[in-house]
């Protein structure tokens, strides 16, 4: 590894500020009216119900559709699953068959300021369904609304996954954005033998979501590959909220909204003040013990702390690019609290092992280097249990398409078919954000920091790492 030099503390700390400051205050700007969001920053944090309270809606069959059990509870497993892929995850989704309704309970938008239930209950995807169906032709039905005419080609059940794309636009020349599709198996025949179908007579396949035609486009050849494109003059937004629409599954059945209510936070008002005030103390006390027994190494422990707690919330607001945000809830706090304290754990074992080979005899960067050598191992195995149970939970109960969930639905939870339950997942996700920035600030960040320090000609000296008086 090439030397670690004194200017290296004061880039690593500089790294941290930056970092801390875009997860905490994010960045964005104005174009004209319209606000732009470039990183969220923590007024961007989706709260719990049990902080902020939320939205209490129920849902029922349109059309005076009388569902099954069995059809109700395939019903309310989607909308489990489109909440979760909205970074919703934190709700409460039943059914109950003797009413023949679905009641829905998930928490207000970030920065929510008119707390209308009724605005808030779009934000879930109109409770619509996706059909391909053959010609254009509609009808008028008893209310004097336009309905297809069409035999069904392709339903949404047969959509394996939806994604937004870029194509060009044949007739205007220009790139417009489009919802890609990618079927299941049996929606590959079907799909072949409707555009065969098409082709020879030259009948456009339209796309609606339950009575609006989305699109229309006309086949010019058999499309065996078991892909789609849906088009629409959609912007980004709008492209992106159909895709996760089909993403969170097919409804069996067209729902509407039979009521809404507000819900108050489960644990008061002012809990999310109360816990920020017990974790500022809490942490105040961390800080001036590190510093006490482990001095140098302690307060260099307390600025990657600082990273780590900062680094979880960037965690949560979505900030990484690879990986969405999440809902933060009670759960999802004492994830980050116990992540937190694993880092605790694991700058301890760092100082003790410094102290100990100090007075073995070794010199000051010898025993920095075996120290954090020495003491990776321990902090390896110490967290490498909670990683594989944050993956199970993320896996088990977050959204059916996660990069996890795929893995573990195939293998050990392929027998109980899947679930989205958001408060043990955000527990999960939380443990799991901690745990990796546990080595990226208290394992590497700490030794960079640690060993920069240690060039320095005024903090040579072995008591300040916890060693005899020379």
């Amino acid at each position: 590894m090439k030397k670690i030099g004194k200017s290296t503390f004061f880039i690593v700390v500089a790294i941290i500020a930056l970092f801390s400051c875009s997860a905490i205050f994010g960045v964005d700007y104005r174009y004209g009216d319209i606000p732009k969001t470039i990183i969220k920053g923590v007024d961007d944090i989706r709260l719990g119900i049990d902080i902020k309270g939320g939205v209490d809606a129920t849902f029922e069959p349109a059309d005076d559709y009388d569902a099954s059990s069995d059809q109700l509870d395939a019903a309310t497993e989607i909308i489990k699953t489109r909440l979760s892929s909205l970074g919703i995850t934190d709700s409460e989704v039943y059914s109950d068959s003797k009413s023949n309704r679905i009641i829905v309970r998930f928490p207000w938008q970030a920065g929510e300021e008119d707390f209308d239930p009724e605005s808030s209950v779009k934000e879930l995807g109109e409770m619509a369904e996706l059909t391909f169906r053959m010609g254009t032709e509609t009808t008028t039905d008893v209310t004097g609304k336009n309905a297809y005419s069409g035999e069904v080609v392709l339903q949404g059940g047969d959509v394996e996954s939806a994604s937004v794309g870029r194509q060009n636009n044949e007739n205007s020349k220009q790139m417009e954005y489009v919802v890609q599709l990618k079927l299941k198996d049996t929606g590959k025949d079907k799909f072949a033998n409707a555009t065969s179908q098409a082709m020879s007579s030259g009948v456009p396949i339209a796309i609606w979501m339950d009575d609006e035609q989305i699109s229309a486009p006309s086949v010019n050849s058999v499309i065996t590959d078991g892909s789609a494109v849906i088009t629409g003059n959609f912007t980004y937004d709008s492209a992106k909220k159909l895709a996760d629409q089909i993403n969170g599954g097919a409804l069996p059945f067209k729902m509407e909204t039979k009521s809404t209510n507000t819900i108050s936070p489960t644990m008061g008002e002012g809990s999310l003040d109360a816990i920020l005030l017990a974790a500022g103390i809490a942490f105040a006390f961390i800080a001036v013990y590190m510093v006490f027994l482990y001095r140098l190494p302690g307060f260099v422990a307390v600025l990657a702390l600082m990273g780590q707690i900062t680094g979880s919330i960037a965690f949560v607001t979505g900030w990484f690019g690879f990986m969405p945000g999440s809902t933060l809830t009670i759960p999802g706090i004492a994830g980050i609290i116990l992540a937190v304290g694993m880092g605790v754990d694991a700058n301890i074992i760092t100082g003790e092992r410094i102290k100990e080979e100090l007075r073995s005899g070794k010199s000051l960067d010898g025993a920095i280097k075996v120290a954090y050598k020495r003491a990776f191992s321990a902090i390896l195995d110490g967290n490498i249990t909670n990683v594989i149970i944050a993956v199970i939970l993320m896996g088990a109960f977050g959204v059916p398409s996660s990069f996890f969930s795929k893995i573990l639905n195939k293998t050990i939870f392929f027998m109980f078919g899947a679930t989205a339950e958001g408060f043990v997942y955000s527990f999960g996700f939380t443990l799991l954000a901690g745990v990796i920035l546990n080595f990226v600030m208290g394992v590497f960040a700490s030794r960079l920091m640690v060993t920069s320090l240690s060039k320095f000609k005024c903090f040579k000296s072995k008591k300040l790492y916890g060693g005899d008086a020379e």
